[in-house]
This record gives structure tokens, C-alpha cells and sequence, in this order.
């Protein structure tokens, strides 16, 4: 017999689930609750019903943990958009969580045993750091942020997570459901690219500024398309490229491999790591970034940039006369998964850092390397998303 759905209930919350929702139980059933913290109690609204399962939104907090401090962020929140949904936790306990979320899913889903602390990635603090940002346009040809798991806009345009006056005065430009693409760039100047679907055709505007933004890391300076990927966080490419410095460790006249390479940051560590005896090959299906990659490392012509899916880049290599000392990779959200680690298992990497930015798909990806005889010599979690539930998880495997 089916439960009948209740749209309202009262629970008690426990420990914090993957995704930004708190686990509590109503009559033996999970309810993942959002905008809640552990051990509070919640009166919270019935969202979805998943079979075993439900999810839950808390509308009115009855007993609060010590840790809810004043939201963060003025537009997020039940009623508000999706766009910070930890706003509302110390940052210090909200990095706690995380850790928490972290060695869970490496637990379950990795089979690897992990008791770290999530670090903030910078002293910047937790408001402020975002340097890019995608906007959706509604019919009114407002821009605004998204409610979660909806298609209604905020057009209110204040999230903590973004600087002050970063969206001020933002031209208003259609057609509705076009998007704005907004990046503040190294040299603090604003770039406003328009994207919208006609047939089957993107048509790109630049509203302000340039199309393409200046970002450096080091003494290097690249051009990347405002539509192009780039870590988001204003200090991320810097600490990462210099831990990737640290753990690759290739040497003069070394082959690394930068999978999923992006715009070729960490091919240039690993370029100048390799020195010109050596060779970085460094793949990414984005024309985009592989164009700017090309651009800003044109000076090391050890360095090899594909536009190519890392699959078939890497099948190619098991029949090439290369054999990599080390690896970089740095998926997407859902992660490198079984095929593409077996074939960088196949092809006998010893060294490899993996980096992800969802909890799962990196514990699973741990998971799979430990099934091919990689150990796991060290894991470092960022807090690279505050006011957010998300972090980014950076391994060190070795064979």
C-alpha cells in the first residue's frame, strides 16, 4: 500500500546528506531535508516522493543548532533562489559538514577511509569569491538566478556569493530564455556575453566588454571565452596549479598527461616542470579553452594541446609510443568514470592527482583506481564553494 504524501511534518535532523540536505525519519522513511542542519527540529514541506524515499524543504525552524547564523546571502532560501544553500551555517561548522559529507561517501561508495578537515581555499572568506557567473533570461527579458529544481527566476540579483556591484546596471537583453554569461576578469574589467538557441544554431553577442576575459595564474596571462570554463573562485586556479606542482613531481624530460585540461593551466606547471625534453599532452573536448590553452602556451612547444574527448585521446595512446609518469585529471561533475580509468590503468600511469568537485562521482572514481592497485597517498578537500554544499576533493594515487 502507498503512504499517503503529507504535505507538512515536524522531524528532527541527523547527520548531513550528500547534496545539501539533512537526513531525518518520519514512520521509517528517509526524508532528505534542505535548508536544515543537523539536530535541529524542523517543520519542514514534502517536496517529492521517491519510492523509499522523500524530500523536504524546512519552512520553519523550531529548535535551531548553535551553528544557523543569519543567511548570508539576501536572495536564497525556500522561497528564494538556489544559489547558496549553506548561507545560513557558520562557515566554520559548514566546512565541518562538509568533511563529514566527504569521508562518508569515500566510506560507501570508495571503499577508502578518510578523516580530514574541508580547508578554505583562501583567507578571502566565504562571500565575494565568485568572478564568473551564468544568468538565465526570463520573458520579461530579466535576468535571474534560479529557483531550485525550478524554471522560475530571482531576478533579485544580490547572491553572497558574488561581489559587491559585480552585477550592477546589467543590461537588460533578450530574447527570453537567452543566457548571460558575466565574468570580472584579472585586470577588474566586466564582460557580458549573450547566448541564445536559434534553430539549431548558438548565436553569441558580446553586450559589454570582450568576449574573451584576462586571467593569470603566475607570471602566465591567458584569454579564455567568457562562455568558456574557469574556475569560478577567484583563488582557485593558483592553489590548485601549485598543488598540482607539489603532488606531479614529473621532472626534466618526463611525459604528464592533462586530461580534461581545460584552458592548460596545469599544463603549464607540468610544462615547466618537464622542461623542453619532456612532454605534456593536454586534451579537452572545448574548442573554447583548447583555443585559449594554445594562445597562452605557445612558448612550450612541449606541450601538446587536443581538442578530443579524453577517451578516445587516451585509446590513441595505448597504440603510441609514449608512456606518462604522471597524470592530472580533472572531470566534470560526474566524474572520469570505470572507462577512462581503466585505460589510464592500462597505459601504467604510476602518479596520478585526481580532482573532482562532486562528493560521489570522486569517491566512486577512488573506488575504481583502488580496484586497478592504485594507493591513496593523499586527499585534500577545499572549500572552494562557500555558502554552498559543494566542495573540490584533489587526490594523490599512486602504482
Amino acid at each position: 500500500m502507498t503512504q499517503e504524501l503529507d504535505p507538512e511534518l515536524t522531524l528532527v535532523t541527523g547527520a548531513p546528506a550528500n547534496g545539501g540536505s539533512c537526513v531525518a525519519h518520519h514512520e521509517g522513511r528517509v526524508v532528505f531535508v534542505r535548508y536544515a542542519l543537523p539536530g535541529e527540529r524542523v517543520r519542514v514541506r514534502v517536496t517529492a516522493e521517491r519510492g523509499s524515499y522523500w524530500h523536504a524543504e524546512a519552512i520553519e525552524v523550531i529548535e535551531a543548532s548553535a551553528d544557523r547564523i543569519e543567511s548570508l546571502c539576501p536572495i536564497a532560501g525556500v522561497d528564494g533562489a538556489g544559489c547558496c544553500d549553506l548561507a545560513f551555517a557558520d562557515p566554520e561548522a559548514a566546512r565541518a559538514l562538509k568533511a563529514q559529507v566527504v569521508a562518508n561517501q569515500l566510506a560507501r561508495l570508495g571503499g577508502h577511509d578518510w578523516n580530514g578537515e574541508a580547508e578554505p581555499l583562501s583567507d578571502a572568506g566565504p562571500t565575494g569569491w565568485r568572478t564568473r557567473v551564468r544568468l538565465d533570461v526570463g520573458p520579461d527579458l530579466r535576468p535571474g538566478f534560479h529557483r531550485y529544481h525550478s524554471d522560475e527566476l530571482v531576478t533579485d540579483l544580490r547572491c553572497g556569493q558574488l561581489p559587491v556591484g559585480m552585477l550592477d546596471g546589467l543590461p537588460g537583453d533578450g530574447p527570453p530564455a537567452a543566457q548571460l554569461h558575466v565574468a570580472v576578469d584579472d585586470n577588474g574589467e566586466r564582460h557580458v556575453v549573450r547566448t541564445a538557441r536559434q534553430g539549431r544554431r548558438t548565436v553569441t553577442k558580446v553586450v559589454e566588454g570582450n568576449y574573451q576575459a584576462v586571467q593569470r595564474v603566475g607570471r602566465r596571462r591567458w584569454r579564455v571565452p567568457v562562455t568558456a570554463f574557469w574556475q569560478s573562485h577567484r583563488d582557485a586556479a593558483k592553489v590548485y596549479s601549485g598543488l598540482v606542482a607539489d603532488w606531479t613531481q614529473p621532472g626534466a624530460g618526463a611525459t604528464a598527461w592533462d586530461l580534461y585540461g581545460g584552458a592548460g593551466v596545469f599544463a603549464a606547471v607540468l610544462g615547466d616542470a618537464v622542461g623542453e625534453s619532456g612532454r605534456v599532452l593536454s586534451v579537452d573536448t572545448s574548442r573554447g579553452a583548447t583555443g585559449a590553452a594554445r594562445a597562452a602556451l605557445a612558448d612550450l612547444p612541449q606541450i601538446e594541446v587536443v581538442t578530443d574527448s579524453v577517451r578516445r585521446a587516451l585509446t590513441g595512446q595505448q597504440t603510441g609510443a609514449s608512456r606518462a609518469d604522471v597524470a592530472v585529471l580533472d572531470p566534470p561533475r560526474s566524474g572520469a568514470g570505470r572507462e577512462v580509468i581503466d585505460l589510464l590503468a592500462a597505459a601504467g600511469v604510476p602518479r596520478v592527482v585526481h580532482i573532482g568537485c562532486e562528493a560521489a562521482s570522486f569517491a566512486r572514481d577512488i573506488g575504481l583506481y583502488l580496484g586497478h592497485g592504485y594507493a591513496v597517498e593523499k586527499i585534500k578537500v577545499f572549500d572552494a564553494f562557500p555558502l554552498t554544499h559543494h566542495t573540490e576533493c584533489v587526490a594523490l594515487l599512486t602504482r
